[in-house]
């Protein structure tokens, strides 16, 4: 199994290596800095030895002016390494992001099912966010105050062993209990940063069922729900930074060793002639040197814990893998597709015991309607998720003008079923690309064609800018005309099956006109499955389907079924359907 450090590792070549030259400038960068700080303390020391043995005003001022340089030449340094490693961070994150949202995207729907919009919304954003400083200046960061730590403790060396030895030992003590805390602390950060993905995937569901909380007088328990998760991530919080103390106090324990250990050894070495003032001076400067790169140490070894938690998360979510493996691609034909299920059998993951499909076998022959019908919960939704191959079936196969759906590519299927529900999803874009869904190459006279067959031409022609005009998600179109646009998508992505889940049932009836008189459109020449729980559309099928608990119990012509007196259709057409499917 792959280690953390491997996984870091992995993440870090993948999202940098295209960007290897400004991480090289980078790290040259902060190298130069790093020999410009350990620099200056010598300049200060040849100050105070060339002062104290009398030497000239001139070799004080020069000695004075390179310090100052050198100074204003790293704080220079220091600016453009921060501005190349916000570059080197944006950039990084920007394609984890993306890598993440399509991925989320590949997984299957039982993956989604589990995990909730807002939850993944904290994954693919949140969680990046926090790696924004470990992509850019975190790692090269910390290990250059790494390494201007082992260049202070050289020269401590250089200017004598048992200093050098004391504050080397200090300092890996240091070491030695940052890592054991560090080992501890990880997994709390882990659980802060799950609290806060619950939290935020139960405000996503909260918000978007507002309305259905305030008419059901749920607000009470919404509220004290949100309490709850609320005080969960506090304490998850609290729990991480109780040991996060331990780390605050560190550097002020490792910095009282350092001063007591340089205070008795120079005071020692100085009165034995050893070391001269400004020896002893440096001695403590270099002390008070990687007193702030050890503080920065610390918080970066925070940022790390921190950035470790969401590594390990993100790690997770690009671990999950999708089930429902692409086909190599077949041939489905042009025109209308003829559909057959041959013993067709599901079950969900979560329900192992509850089949939602069992021995499901049919046969819808190309250019031909089928009424599928059947009570909430007889497997209507899962037989149209089985044909977009959303799951595939546990047992049996669905096949398309006699090709196994699992043969072909999921582009391949989705280019050729089309579906529109009574739910129609509109987003923050123009009006041409909610009816292309992104599609660049799509004609505008094709469009505009389209949206004269489905009757929406008026609506279009009323609209500031025509197609560019932006839409602001479901809240810019009727129920009636985001109906219509639907239809308007499948009719330019011209499938050769579509799937219609009652697109009418909400309407007013002049809409309703309008949406029929579409539908009709659509259909001629295609293969369709209508879901249907009113006679309207019933009327139209060519065949009928009745499903109980997953299973057929009926399937026949419409016209003969009808007829028949016996049949389970005639006595909802007797009885009524709407209220017979309820």
């Amino acid at each position: 199994m792959e280690s953390e450090r491997q996984t870091y590792g992995r993440l870090l070549a993948t999202y940098l290596r295209p960007q290897r030259g400004r991480v090289a400038l980078l790290a040259l960068l902060m190298v130069g800095g790093i020999g410009l700080q350990l620099a200056n303390p010598q300049l200060v020391r040849r100050f105070i030895d060339t002062a104290q043995t009398g030497g000239s005003l001139n070799q004080l001022l020069g000695a004075g002016a390179i310090f100052m340089s050198l100074a204003v030449a790293r704080q220079l340094l220091q600016i453009v390494a921060t501005y190349v490693g916000e570059n080197v961070a944006w950039t990084a994150t920007n394609a984890l992001r993306a890598d993440l949202a399509g991925h989320c995207l590949r997984l299957d729907m039982s993956f989604h099912k589990v995990h909730k919009p807002g939850e993944l919304i904290e994954r693919v954003d949140g969680d990046v966010n926090k790696l924004a400083n470990f992509f850019s200046r975190l790692v090269i960061r910390l290990a250059s105050n790494l390494l201007l730590l082992a260049g202070v403790l050289a020269l401590l060396w250089a200017l004598d062993w048992g200093v050098g030895l004391a504050i080397t030992l200090i300092s890996l003590a240091g070491a030695v209990y940052l890592r054991h805390l560090n080992q501890r602390i990880v997994p709390r950060w882990e659980g802060l940063r799950q609290s806060e993905a619950s939290l935020f995937g139960h405000l996503e569901e909260w918000l978007n069922g507002a309305e259905d909380i305030r008419s059901n007088g749920a607000t009470a328990y919404i509220m004290q729900r949100l309490h709850r998760l609320s005080r969960a991530r506090w304490l998850s919080m609290r729990h991480a930074m109780r040991l996060n103390v331990f780390v605050i106090t560190l550097p002020i324990t490792l910095f009282t060793l350092a001063y007591v250990a340089a205070h008795v050894l120079g005071n020692t070495l100085f009165r034995n002639g050893a070391l001269s003032i400004g020896s002893i001076y440096l001695i403590f400067y270099y002390i008070d040197v990687i007193k702030g790169p050890l503080w920065e140490i610390l918080r970066q070894v925070e940022d790390l814990q921190r950035a470790a938690a969401s590594l390990n998360r993100v790690a997770d979510l690009l671990a999950q893998q999708p089930t429902i493996v692409d086909g190599r691609g077949a041939d489905l034909g042009v025109g209308a597709l003829a559909v057959s299920c041959d013993n067709v059998s599901f079950h969900y993951a979560d329900a192992p015991e509850q089949p939602a499909l069992a021995d499901v076998a049919f046969h819808l022959a190309a250019g031909r309607v089928l009424g599928l019908l059947g009570r909430t919960g007889s497997g209507k939704t899962t037989l149209t998720r089985l044909l977009f191959r959303f799951y595939d079936p546990t047992q049996g196969a669905i096949t398309l003008n006699g090709v196994d759906i699992r043969a072909a590519t999921q582009r391949q299927l989705r280019q050729r079923i089309g579906m529109v529900t009574q739910e129609v999803e509109l987003f923050h874009a123009s009006v041409r690309d909610n009816l292309t869904l992104f599609d660049p190459a799509m004609p505008d006279a094709r469009i505009k064609q389209v949206v004269q067959e489905v009757g929406l031409a008026e609506w279009l022609d009323g609209l500031p800018d025509g197609l560019d005009t932006p839409l602001a998600g479901s809240h810019s179109l009727s129920a009636g005309q985001a109906q219509l646009l639907a239809f308007a998508r499948v009719f330019l992505a011209d499938p050769g099956l579509v799937v219609l889940d009652e697109a009418s049932s909400r309407l007013d009836p002049a809409t309703e006109q309008l949406v029929e008189r579409a539908m009709t459109r659509l259909l001629a020449g295609r293969t369709a499955i209508i879901v249907a729980h009113r006679l309207g559309t019933v009327q139209r099928a060519d065949e009928i389907m009745i499903l109980e608990q997953g299973r057929v119990i009926e399937h026949g012509e419409r016209a003969r079924l009808a007829a028949d007196a016996g049949s389970r259709f005639f006595q909802l057409l007797q009885t009524g359907m709407e209220e017979a499917m309820a």
